[in-house]
């Protein structure tokens, strides 16, 4: 692969998960009905899957990388598995889907974060082993605390759409 083909491709890969995080936080942060949270939804799992098809054309020129891949696996598979629970309504389809997503997103950030967390600052002066576990001790707590909140229902109201057995 040329230079300037693989510089294109770092660019889409780049373009796609700077896409991602930010339809991930949209999806996380907007309520849970019809409209914006299933829209930036879907624009994550296309994002992620962008990142990933761009990442195995990085790997083939940059084969040192290609250990991100399994980060980039994960992150897929996680996110499908979480988007087809909704969509086809597994039984207990909620805690599926809140799971998926949520490991997804801790393993894009920990890819992220993996790969450029030398070069960041401040980061660069945390340990490189650092990088590999932050992302994971900062979300599976919160990712814990959701689904805590919305499988027993404490702290808040589910969606009026679940509460009626319409869905989202």
């Amino acid at each position: 692969m040329t230079t300037v083909v693989l510089q294109g491709v770092i660019a889409v890969h780049i373009a796609a998960g700077l896409t991602a995080v930010i339809s991930g936080a949209v999806a996380m942060f907007a309520p849970k009905r019809r409209g914006r949270h299933p829209r930036a939804g879907h624009v994550y799992l296309l994002a992620q899957v962008s990142v990933a098809a761009t990442a195995v054309l990085i790997v083939t020129a940059r084969p040192h990388t290609a250990y991100l891949l399994i980060l980039g696996s994960v992150a897929v598979a996680t996110a499908s598995c979480g988007y087809a629970a909704r969509r086809i309504r597994w039984r207990g389809w909620l805690r599926y889907h809140i799971s998926g997503m949520g490991l997804s997103y801790i393993a894009l950030l920990t890819a992220f974060y993996v790969d450029n967390g030398p070069r960041l600052p401040v980061w660069s002066l945390l340990p490189p082993i650092t990088f590999w576990f932050l992302p994971s001790a900062v979300g599976l707590p919160l990712l814990i605390r959701a689904l805590l909140r919305n499988w027993i229902g404490v702290g808040h109201r589910k969606p009026a759409a679940i509460q009626q057995g319409k869905g989202l």
